[in-house]
């Protein structure tokens, strides 16, 4: 298939053509350093603050109507643009001078001190301005559960939140909200025209400084150079990759993108599993998995911000091998399996059994996870999650505890036990398993059966916790898990500000 090196994006109504650009070099740098467009902020450069928050516009499949998403400048690789809108906070406003009603609405309600984290707010509420009509208090915190502000406080801020629909909208798409009208819709239509004209059907090939960048667009042309580059990064979301870049100063000698292959971004259920393939963003997987597993939604809206969930995908959390990746011990309580790829061949193994050792797993040299399989719900089975970390928001897990129950009578016929942080690799408790299947679900029999924890799991110690408070931890969460299942369910996510 032909290939082609030149990275086409739309910002401000004009398609940008760049041709050999640095592979890594990340969005945040571009705007900054090449364009000179410094309203977009560097602060922590891992994701984490927001000051950099910008939004890319997207065609989606399922409606044919423009995606707007928030995400984080400063680990977007720039190549990742392609066939995309990029929205600055510069963009926002109109070209005779008129504020955005995000803006005007930061302005009215004093919502800027020092002004450093401003833009990255506009952004994230530009960005819940353009999805969500009339969002509620749980709403705006959300959106903005990715932007940390060190001086004004977070008041005036969703005060700006709650008043912006008030504002002038004018007349252009950017100024309108979730409601659209004629003209912004005949706008949004020019716009999605516009970004069907850069849509490309070959390979994006890019080499910099002896450095090479691919991004093909079909399946076959991604398992042939993964064939082709065994030991390529390959790369999906970026909330990981990106560090490496920005924190570790590491130089990526080959990356293939997985982000441009349609297959690795649809989700299927069928009536015995959901299918998820691996480049579909977490923002796009929570819905499909909570529908089906409720009890997982604090787990999985705690995971990260909307900026970082927005650009993460469910493949890339499983595949990078981490210890601490919050979904790996859901998915294995609940026996989810990977379709492997290795060229034309094709396997399935059982997520519990894909992690050997710390960051390594089972995947060959050549071969990728294609799509996440998971099971449909079984009748009367109890199922749940807990994280625990020294914030509730937006923290690295000290521990992730995962449990699924199916009873007869008082029997236990049936248990999953998962953690992750808590030793090298997330795996199942499969001795503690064992001293529960059969056994009646009650308070001695899971007092008991907490001591076979010691032989499935050596407890880690770092800046997170010891591996003695570890170790009480995943005694705790089971218990805690035994205690949830005699009594209704009590909301435990977000039930301030209704």
């Amino acid at each position: 298939m032909a290939a082609d090196n030149t990275v086409r994006f739309v910002l401000d109504g004009e398609t940008h053509e760049l041709e050999g650009v640095d592979p890594t070099r990340t969005v945040l740098q571009y705007l900054r350093e090449d364009l000179q467009r410094c309203g977009t902020k560097e602060g922590c450069a891992e994701g984490d603050c927001g000051a950099c928050t910008v939004v890319l516009a997207e065609i989606d499949p399922a409606d044919e109507r423009l995606q707007l998403r928030a995400v984080n400048a400063c680990i977007q690789f720039l190549p990742t643009l392609d066939g995309k809108e990029l929205i600055t906070v510069e963009s926002l406003q109109a070209r005779d001078g008129q504020l955005h009603p995000v803006q005007q609405a930061m302005v009215d309600c004093h919502g800027s001190q020092c002004g450093f984290c401003t833009p990255g707010f506009v952004m994230s509420l530009f960005a819940l301005f353009k999805n969500q009509a009339a969002p509620g208090r749980n709403d705006i915190d959300e959106a903005l559960a990715g932007n940390l502000c060190r001086c004004t406080g977070y008041r005036p801020i969703v005060d700006a939140a709650r008043n912006m629909y008030e504002r002038n909208a004018g007349a252009g798409w950017l100024a309108t909200p979730a409601t659209t009208g004629q003209p912004a819709m005949a706008e949004e239509r020019a716009r999605i025209a516009q970004l069907r004209g850069i849509q490309r059907q070959d390979t994006l090939a890019i080499e910099h400084d002896h450095r090479r960048y691919f991004a093909p667009a079909t399946l076959p042309e991604f398992a042939r150079l993964r064939a082709r580059h065994p030991d390529a990064v390959i790369l999906a979301g970026g909330t990981d990759v990106g560090l490496w870049v920005t924190k570790q100063q590491r130089e990526l000698a080959t990356v293939i993108y997985a982000g441009a292959v349609p297959e690795f971004r649809n989700i299927e259920v069928t009536e015995a599993s959901l299918e998820i393939g691996a480049a579909v963003t977490l923002t796009d997987a929570i819905p499909v998995i909570v529908l089906e597993y409720p009890e997982l939604r604090e787990l999985l809206v705690r995971f990260a911000s909307p900026p970082i969930r927005n650009a993460a995908t469910l493949g890339g959390n499983i595949a990078n091998g981490s210890p601490i990746g919050d979904t790996m011990p859901a998915l294995m309580a609940l026996d989810a399996t990977l379709r492997l790829r290795k060229g034309e061949s094709g396997r399935r193994l059982r997520l519990a059994d894909f992690y050997i050792a710390y960051q390594k797993t089972a995947l060959q040299p050549g071969e990728f996870v294609e799509s996440v399989s998971i099971p449909r719900r079984a009748a009367a089975c109890l199922v749940q999650s807990y994280k625990v970390s020294k914030r509730f928001d937006q923290d690295i897990s000290a521990i992730c505890g995962a449990f699924l129950l199916r009873l007869d009578g008082d029997l236990v016929a049936e248990i999953r036990i998962a953690y992750g942080g808590l030793a090298e690799v997330p795996k199942r408790a499969v001795a503690c398993e064992e001293a529960l299947r059969g056994k009646q679900w009650n308070e001695r029999s899971v007092q008991q059966a907490t001591a076979a924890l010691d032989r499935d799991f050596s407890p880690l110690s770092d800046m997170r916790a010891t591996a003695a408070y570890r170790r009480q931890l995943c005694r705790n969460l089971l218990h805690r898990f035994y205690l949830d299942t005699g009594s209704l369910p009590q909301p435990r996510i977000y039930a301030y500000g209704r």
